[in-house]
């Protein structure tokens, strides 16, 4: 059998969640507008003169906007310039609120107490922002039963209160029922 290197089992990262800047040499297009380390614009300059600028002031020429006619390009110091980046991107995605689907399990003869209890489980599950996935498992001859099954859901979902909306409907694989819900926005 053939060994790999620990490479081949490192994770490949998209190409688009890698968004490199060109700098100094690497920039290709003759024209560039130039901003200045203090947020000047330097106007629109051959790239040579532009990377003669920076020279002198012993930074960097950054192509921060490549898309644009012509390329926006900022004098900078290239590694200040990607740390700033990465803290950026570390603060967005602290930001970003992750949402949980969290799932509750009924029974198709479910009890009033133990209906109740999954009912404050869930109101938990739903006041803390996560969507919630109602299942219901038949087993043997309650697979008949596949209407009763999902007005035990209905109701189990209708009980939670009027803010519910239905997510996703019902769903059945082979003898599990799922419904997800959420809180209206």
């Amino acid at each position: 059998m053939q060994r790999r290197s620990p490479s081949f089992y490192r994770k490949r990262r998209d190409k688009q969640q890698i968004q490199t800047f060109r700098s100094n040499e690497r920039i290709r297009v003759p024209r560039v507008l130039v901003i200045d380390e203090n947020g000047n614009s330097l106007g629109e300059l051959d790239t040579k003169k532009a990377l003669a600028i920076a020279k002198e002031r012993e930074l960097d020429l950054i192509e921060v906007q490549p898309k644009t006619n012509p390329p926006i390009c900022k004098i900078l110091n290239f590694g200040q310039f990607q740390y700033e980046q990465e803290k950026h991107k570390q603060k967005q995605k602290a930001r970003q609120k992750k949402i949980e689907i969290k799932a509750v399990r009924i029974s198709f003869r479910i009890s009033e107490h133990d209906k109740q209890t999954k009912q404050a489980q869930a109101q938990k599950f739903l006041e803390q922002g996560n969507k919630l996935k109602i299942d219901i498992v038949l087993k043997g001859r309650e697979k008949a039963y596949i209407g009763k099954a999902k007005e035990t859901m209905e109701n189990f979902a209708k009980s939670l209160g009027e803010d519910i909306a239905i997510e996703q409907p019902f769903t059945k694989q082979g003898g599990r029922l799922s419904l997800t819900v959420a809180k209206k926005s």
